[in-house]
């Protein structure tokens, strides 16, 4: 199997609770990085009753893959056990050398039925085009968060988001660069601007790129998951989920990042 492959059957077990897949695709010191689900794959294993009995559920919405990095949009129903009835994630499996599943990277949030773009968090482009142009669009992606996003040049944002195209899919944030400023200065108001402080991870596949930060948002510690869509060298679309990092009733102590 491929990479890919790998991955969207070791998902499928976990739906379908089959153990035997499993065991043969992951290793056994399967390295759990959410917060609320015990490290090493037989712990994991034993949770997966839970799922069944709630009818959970996943829908792999994007797929990527940069070297061993397998990256994941996914929508979960009846995901009760997640936190709400429908949430949103962003999956990362590392695979080893071996081929086998060997560490997993989340953040969900619940899905919201309206938003201010009138899009989904989810819905838009889903194959990645431009393939020689990862290390590009890794590295735009990458300077873009700096600038713009942790505040050392923010006056650059026309250098790395168009301003004929934005499709934003963050649902509190409306379309395009009027809907980034209009949002900045709101939460400026309040007191409550998002706070990047450090990335931990970029991932690429083409014109898909997946940044993996840390940072504050609402008085908490948050972990913000950010997937753009590049054009000609700028960000047209924009996905996201933010997910607060717990400090208690933690199921591991790998804490949310450790690439």
């Amino acid at each position: 199997m491929s990479e890919k492959e790998t991955v969207g059957t070791f998902l499928g077990a976990v739906m379908k609770n089959d153990p035997a897949t499993m065991r043969e695709i992951a290793n056994t010191d399967y390295i759990q990085h959410n917060p609320f689900i015990p490290t090493g794959l037989e712990p994991f294993i034993q949770m997966l009753p839970v799922l069944q009995e709630n009818g959970t559920t996943a829908e792999n919405i994007r797929m990527f893959q940069d070297g061993n990095y397998v990256f994941m949009h996914n929508i979960w129903r009846n995901a009760k056990p997640f936190g709400a009835d429908e949430m949103v994630s962003f999956d990362i499996i590392r695979l080893d050398d071996n081929g086998k599943v060997a560490e997993h990277w989340d953040a969900m949030t619940p899905l919201v039925k309206e938003t201010a773009s009138g899009r989904t968090q989810t819905n838009g482009p889903t194959t990645a085009t431009d393939l020689d142009k990862t290390e590009e669009n890794k590295a735009l992606a990458k300077a873009m968060v700096e600038d713009i996003l942790m505040g050392k040049n923010p006056n650059k944002i026309t250098e790395y988001i168009s301003s004929e195209q934005y499709g934003q899919h963050n649902p509190g944030i409306k379309d395009g660069l009027a809907g980034i400023v209009e949002a900045v200065e709101y939460l400026t108001s309040k007191n409550n601007m998002f706070k990047y402080t450090k990335i931990h991870k970029v991932l690429g596949e083409g014109n898909f790129v997946l940044t993996v930060s840390e940072g504050e948002w609402s008085g908490k510690k948050q972990a913000f998951y950010d997937l753009l869509r590049f054009e000609n060298g700028k960000a047209v679309e924009h996905w996201d989920v933010i997910q607060p990092i717990p400090g208690e009733g933690l199921a591991n102590d790998n804490g949310m990042f450790g690439f």
